[in-house]
């Protein structure tokens, strides 16, 4: 059924547009880059610091939980290599599929900001569903790699966001 929904999405959606825009909307999470210049940025501004710094907790959690621990663990075979006659419009991504890594930092920045308190969120989770969508569109996720980073993002965020406040109260105390 997975595999239904991705050349679903090959045959009804592909166009000119979308194949331009699509590597483009991932590139900028690669490896998380654009979520931790955010964090960064959010940092450099005394008003924006327990958001930038509820973001950095996210994306540590989510670096240790998804590419350390479960992609290893789990280790499923990326879609691409079930459609060997598929040009992919990406080079193809050499680690495990589940959770995908581009989707969990998204949604853990989106899920920081708002347990946070942040009205950024908002922005923050368009750019996490398009992100989202364009491993699909891509053919370097299955749906349920999506949905796992996700659901992954979700709690590392929120996890992050408590860990950030829990530091700021110790740092004010001390």
């Amino acid at each position: 059924m997975e595999l239904a929904l991705l050349d679903w999405i090959q045959l009804h959606l592909r166009c000119g547009f979308l194949d331009g825009l699509m590597p483009f909307v991932s590139g900028l999470s690669n490896h998380g880059e654009i979520w931790i210049l955010f964090a960064a940025v959010l940092l450099l501004f005394r008003r924006q610091r327990t958001y930038g710094l509820s973001a950095a907790c996210a994306l540590t959690l989510d670096l240790v939980s998804c590419n350390m621990l479960l992609k290893p663990l789990i280790g499923r075979v990326r879609p691409f290599a079930f459609r060997p006659d598929l040009s992919l419009l990406v080079p193809p991504p050499g680690d495990a599929s589940f959770p995908s890594g581009h989707t969990a930092a998204a949604f853990a920045v989106v899920f920081a900001l708002k347990t946070a308190g942040s009205p950024l969120w908002l922005p923050a989770l368009a750019l996490a569903v398009v992100t989202a969508f364009s491993r699909l569109y891509l053919y370097v996720h299955w749906p349920t790699d999506v949905l796992g980073g996700a659901l992954l993002g979700a709690a590392v965020g929120w996890a992050g966001a408590k860990l950030a406040e829990a530091l700021l109260r110790r740092l004010r105390r001390d």
